[in-house]
């Protein structure tokens, strides 16, 4: 007891405990250091033997069926006061074809209000009672306390079974997803996905196909309506009650809401299965303005969830790309810094599916990375697997399995996990059993039927100047592909990015610059012009913006932005240095913002394109911009920057530009578009610009166009 005193002594902080929390301290001293004092010496050298797999134990939930088809079950978990019910209809994968995007759409207007209650009505409904209600395509969920949920479950279920539908609200969502698809137009590794998946199943498939502008533009609040009544229905739907709830009282609060609901029987979609590439090739898509490469590496699976390999297949892809302890994130990134992450995964379920792996490269390493991904693949398919490996593996599993136990709704989603796939009731209680018996044979068998070598589908979104060359060591055929997976010409790339190239079949540089500045009001007119000014609007975040954008031969630059009177925005370059303000804080142009600021040698700069030796031109062939036939050239500016411009075939005009910007040290594709060109004394100038800089978009309006007047030096400083 003395030395417990003088213990308590030396530690002051001990004293101000409480009662309760001194006991506890006095336990630890008198019980737990003893006994760690009498155990025996532990050998650290040695992995600790796994114990067995744990018996799980799932409850079951209670279930019953309403007549017109759908299936309710339920969860009681009464801890906390809240319940959340999931309604989720099967209907597969639907192929839309001309109107891809149409389910999407449609779900997103069953959040538009009912036929009884306006969207503003209903969402202040469902906030007085603090509920969350989120209606999608494939059916919605709501969660509310105990005490509303009655009165939330009868608004979601009003969202779904009588939705609105009026014409101001598709108007509304048609223009949000055009502005999405376009935010997300030049997002290489979004590209990179659409393309592998497309390419992979098929792009009229309904696992291939994908929304675009075109075919949301088609789209009309009959095709919304028609949705609606083939998709959304009772039949092969299921209602998820997880919570502070009976099953007396869910099934009350089904049949009431919606024990008379009827709609159009549903069948699950049969699809047919699509080949492996007959030998490994490479799909490009060309896109010179990428910094890096995005890789895409591998095949279709067919991995039924009562597959017997399911559970050794989970197993092998954690080893190979699972996480930063696999085959792919060790190689790629620790051993040689192709990049920040490698991963793979293997799709499963009733649909053919894909395995992946992924990452997103270094421009000059993309052989090398497309190299070292496969060969991890084939240390798989070798066996070149460690028992550590194996090991680390299944306890991420089970950590993840134990992790999950702990949310009741883990028990709702594998119960009817094992409806819709057909799987034995004891799929999940013996999960682990499973998954600890898998042994490294199975691992390297799993590995040779799952991961092919010899009939993979390579993409890569990248600078196919800089990449192919290169690409062209490992052996793979090469196919090129546009950014939505048509196929493109096969013409020979570019590698001479630093020469001038004029002579091409089609059409030359030299003759794009000319046709243009012939466009906008000829060479003579545009060496008399010295100055242009114009008064600059523009709408962001709910806010209005005015100024003045200034310009000034050679090279002289200044564009304000105002909010009323107050000065948001102000950028200017007197010809040698410049700098950049916002509200008080004042920044320098550093070296490469001057260099660049330089690239625009005069007010129309196309001028010198021909004419100077700082620029470098290359015709790229061929494209489109909203709709519109375009000639593609590649600009390398003095500074270095690449600027890839698209021009109208049939008016000469500048219609984009794409190029990457440097914010905040980091590198951002930035697309520019030029519409409206009105007439602005002896020149032709663009009144709209469209400014989309690392996916946020806005729009700047020009008027007032004035030449050779209204400015002077004096302006620039």
């Amino acid at each position: 007891m003395k030395h417990t005193f003088n213990y308590i002594q030396k530690h002051k902080a001990l004293q101000g405990c409480s009662f309760i929390t001194l006991i506890f301290i006095l336990v630890g001293i008198f019980f737990i250091q003893p006994a760690t004092a009498q155990t025996k010496k532990i050998d650290r050298t040695k992995r600790p033997v796994a114990g067995p797999a744990p018996v799980v134990t799932i409850k079951e939930p209670a279930q019953f069926n309403l007549p017109n088809g759908m299936t309710v079950l339920v969860v009681e978990n009464h801890k906390l006061p809240r319940v959340r019910a999931t309604l989720n209809i099967d209907f597969g994968p639907v192929k839309e074809g001309d109107k891809a995007g149409l389910l999407d759409l449609m779900g997103n207007m069953l959040s538009e209000g009912t036929t009884s209650m306006p969207k503003d009505a209903f969402d202040e409904a469902v906030d007085i009672i603090g509920a969350d209600v989120n209606l999608n395509a494939g059916g919605g969920t709501v969660s509310a306390l105990t005490r509303y949920f009655d009165k939330a479950f009868s608004l979601m279920a009003d969202a779904v079974r009588n939705p609105a539908f009026t014409q101001e609200s598709f108007d509304k969502l048609k223009s949000m997803t055009l502005t999405g698809l376009k935010a997300n137009e030049k997002s290489a590794p979004a590209i990179a996905d659409r393309v592998y998946e497309a390419l992979s199943h098929g792009k009229q498939t309904a696992l291939g196909e994908f929304t675009t502008e075109e075919t949301v533009k088609k789209l009309t609040l009959a095709d919304v309506k028609d949705a609606y009544n083939n998709y959304i229905t009772p039949s092969r739907s299921y209602l998820i009650f997880v919570g502070d709830i009976t099953p007396a009282a869910a099934k009350a609060l089904a049949e009431k809401a919606f024990g008379s609901w009827k709609g159009k029987q549903l069948s699950l979609p049969v699809i047919p299965p699509v080949e492996n590439p007959g030998r490994t090739e490479i799909n490009f898509v060309d896109m010179p303005t990428a910094v890096q490469g995005e890789l895409r590496i591998g095949n279709l699976v067919n991995n039924p969830m009562n597959n017997k390999d399911y559970h050794a297949l989970l197993l092998a892809n954690h080893i190979l790309g699972g996480g930063s302890e696999s085959k792919l994130y060790t190689n790629l990134r620790e051993k040689h810094g192709f990049t920040y992450g490698s991963y793979s995964k293997v799709g499963s379920g009733r649909f053919q599916n894909t395995f992946t792996a992924s990452a997103a490269v270094r421009t000059d390493k993309v052989d090398s990375a497309t190299a070292e991904l496969f060969k991890e693949i084939l240390n798989m398919r070798d066996g070149n697997i460690t028992a550590e490996e194996l090991s680390n593996a299944k306890a991420k599993y089970n950590g993840a399995f134990a992790i999950g136990m702990e949310d009741p709704a883990r028990t709702a989603e594998y119960a009817y996990t094992i409806l819709i796939n057909s799987l034995p009731k004891d799929f999940y209680s013996t999960y682990l059993q499973k998954i600890n018996a898998v042994t490294l044979d199975e691992i390297k068998a799993v590995s040779k039927n799952y991961f092919s070598e010899s009939n993979s589908r390579i993409v890569i979104v990248g600078n196919a100047a800089k990449i192919i060359p290169k690409l062209m060591r490992l052996g793979y055929p090469i196919k090129k592909y546009d950014r939505f997976a048509e196929p493109v010409p096969d013409k020979p790339v570019e590698v001479n990015a630093g020469e001038t190239n004029k002579t091409t079949d089609n059409i030359s540089a030299y003759e794009i610059i000319e046709s243009y500045l012939k466009a906008v009001g000829g060479k003579e007119a545009i060496k008399n012009v010295n100055t242009i000014t114009a008064t600059i609007s523009l709408d962001m975040m709910g806010r209005s913006f005015e100024g003045v954008d200034k310009r000034m031969n050679p090279n002289k630059q200044f564009t304000e932005l105002k909010m009323g009177s107050m000065t948001i925005m102000k950028r200017v370059f007197d010809g040698k240095q410049g700098y950049m303000q916002q509200g008080p804080q004042k920044k320098e142009f550093n070296e490469q913002e001057i260099k660049e600021a330089l690239d625009e040698k005069g007010v129309i700069p196309q001028l010198f394109y021909m004419t100077d030796a700082g620029y470098k031109t290359d015709y790229l062939g061929t494209g489109n911009t909203n709709g519109e036939a375009t000639y593609r050239l590649k600009v390398t500016m003095p500074s270095g920057k690449v600027s890839i411009q698209e021009y109208a075939v049939k008016t000469g005009l500048l219609l984009k530009e794409e190029s990457v910007t440097v914010i905040q040290e980091q590198e951002i594709a930035e697309v520019v578009e030029y519409k409206d060109y009105t007439k602005a004394g002896p020149l032709l100038l663009p009144a709209e610009i469209t400014r989309n800089t690392g996916g946020q978009e806005f729009t700047i309006k020009l008027s007032g166009f004035k030449i050779n007047e209204g400015v002077t030096e004096n302006d620039f400083k």
